[in-house]
């Protein structure tokens, strides 16, 4: 365990990319303890009705890694998004960097050594904005108490969407049956290459918030 104040632990819990070790075994015991803290978020109704699908074996991320990246080629097909202010070079020196940490990824997926599906019970196509706000608000921040408790034990991870592009198919390749059950995202799990993390630069907090009204 780091020795990280819950400030720090929250500020420094970056999307490890690049510096993810690709050749070190994650311990089986770590992943289950880091799950065992990400039982403790909340669910709506407290359903609990989280699922994490844990891919070690090799044949299986390299067949999730062949659907990330024609996720990657899909969405980079689009076009990068633009950044938040356009005319601010730092931020677009950040986003370049951005990018290019997500194109190394594409290219070294299969090489993570554990890849974690966080998955909820039931499908959200079709319902009305509460009822998928009530499904997604049920699975992500089971995600990030997960992600937050790696980090807390000296593991890198990313939150990561591409597969997504081909979500019945990573179904059929891990038994997940895609119409009761929802992919919420696949989190390249590894030790991280060095120890220092540092708070990202953001716009100032008064640039998103609206104090009673837009």
């Amino acid at each position: 365990m780091l020795n990280l104040t819950p400030e720090e632990l929250l500020t420094t819990t970056r999307a490890v990319r690049r510096r993810l070790d690709l050749t070190r075994p994650v311990e089986r015991e770590i992943l289950l303890e880091c799950i065992r803290i990400a039982q403790q978020a909340p669910t709506g109704s407290n359903m609990q009705d989280w699922h994490f699908v844990v891919v070690t074996d090799a044949r299986k991320r390299a067949a999730l890694a062949e659907l990330y990246r024609r996720g990657a080629a899909d969405y980079f097909a689009r076009g990068p998004a633009p950044p938040a202010t356009s005319d601010n070079s730092a931020r677009a020196a950040t986003q370049e960097r951005v990018v290019a940490s997500a194109v190394y990824l594409v290219r070294h997926i299969h090489e993570v050594p554990v890849h974690v599906i966080p998955c909820i019970s039931g499908r959200t196509e079709g319902k009305p904005v509460f009822a998928q706000a009530s499904k997604w608000g049920s699975i992500l921040p089971a995600a990030w108490s997960f992600m937050l408790a790696l980090r807390a034990h000296g593991l890198g991870s990313a939150f990561t969407t591409f597969h997504l592009f081909c979500e019945k198919e990573a179904a059929e390749i891990l038994g997940i049956p895609f119409e009761q059950v929802t992919q919420a995202g696949l989190i390249p799990v590894g030790y991280v290459k060095g120890e220092t993390f540092k708070p990202a630069p953001r716009e100032p907090v008064q640039s998103m918030i609206h104090w009673d009204g837009w």
